[in-house]
C-alpha cells in the first residue's frame, strides 16, 4: 500500500499522539477557576449581563407605563364623550321644551284670535 508523502503507520500514529499531547498541554495551561484573570473576566461578563437585564427591565417598565398612560387617556376620552353626549341630550331636551312652549304659545294665540274674531261677530 502506498501512502502520500511516504508516511507509514508509525509516522501517522506518532503525529496523532503528538497532537493529543499538545491539546492536553493547552488544556492544562488554561488558568484555573480561581485565577484573578478568570475572575475578572467572569465579573465583567456578569456586569454586562446585569446591565442588559436592567435595560430590559427599564424598557418593560416604560412599555407598562405607556400602556397605563394610554388606558388613562382612553378612559378620559370615553368619559369626555359620555359627558358630551349627555350635554347634547340635555340641550336637545331643552330645545324640545322650548319648541313645545313656542308651539303652545302659537296655538294659544290662534285660539285667542279665533275667539276674538268670534266675539266681534256677535
Amino acid at each position: 500500500m502506498s501512502f502520500p508523502n511516504k508516511q507509514g503507520v508509525v509516522d501517522r500514529l506518532e503525529a496523532a499522539a503528538k497532537a493529543r499531547s499538545e491539546m492536553l498541554a493547552r488544556f492544562r495551561a488554561r488558568p484555573s477557576a480561581d485565577d484573578p484573570v478568570v475572575l475578572a473576566r467572569q465579573s465583567a461578563r456578569r456586569a454586562v449581563v446585569d446591565a442588559r437585564e436592567a435595560r430590559a427591565a427599564e424598557r418593560a417598565a416604560q412599555r407598562q407605563a405607556e400602556i397605563e398612560r394610554a388606558a388613562v387617556m382612553a378612559e378620559a376620552e370615553r368619559q369626555a364623550e359620555a359627558e358630551r353626549k349627555l350635554a347634547e341630550q340635555l340641550a336637545a331636551q331643552e330645545r324640545a321644551k322650548a319648541l313645545q312652549a313656542e308651539q303652545k304659545a302659537q296655538r294659544d294665540a290662534r285660539y285667542l284670535a279665533r275667539k276674538a274674531k268670534a266675539q266681534k261677530r256677535r
